[in-house]
């Protein structure tokens, strides 16, 4: 029963981070303005690098975690790259703002497959970005 309520609040912390992204799509889709969509999809990418930073300097990551949260980061800072057509990247046209935030959503979802993070890790997460909002 242990192992069942750890699996469903793992799963919880990992989808709250997923509403998170899903919930930046939805506002950069109802935005007309590309400035302001690029804004949004900045401001989101920041926020969340930054609640990661904060989980990661709070000193109560295992290394498993550390790996997770450095990969996690990486793939947040190749999207910010990106959409701003930094280190290589060639920059999202506006044209495609809405078309790239659901990449984000999706990319997101698939990176349980190669990105694991502890429910402590995820949860953590979570509450810093609450509060960062």
């Amino acid at each position: 029963m242990m192992f069942v309520m750890v699996q469903a609040g793992n799963a919880g912390g990992k989808e709250d981070i997923q509403k998170y992204f899903n919930n930046t799509a939805c506002k950069v889709k109802a935005t007309a303005d590309p400035v302001q969509k690029r804004a949004i999809l900045d401001k989101s990418f920041q926020t969340m690098s930054k609640a990661l930073d904060r989980v990661e300097n709070s000193g109560l990551l295992s290394q498993n975690d550390r790996a997770g949260m450095d990969r996690f980061k990486a793939t947040i800072q190749e999207k910010q790259d990106e959409l701003e057509g930094n280190n290589g990247f060639e920059r999202v046209a506006d044209a495609n703002l809405n078309a790239f935030s659901d990449y984000v959503v999706q990319d997101m979802q698939q990176a349980d497959r190669y990105i694991s993070i502890s429910l402590v890790a995820a949860l953590l997460i979570v509450i810093i970005l609450i509060l960062l909002l």
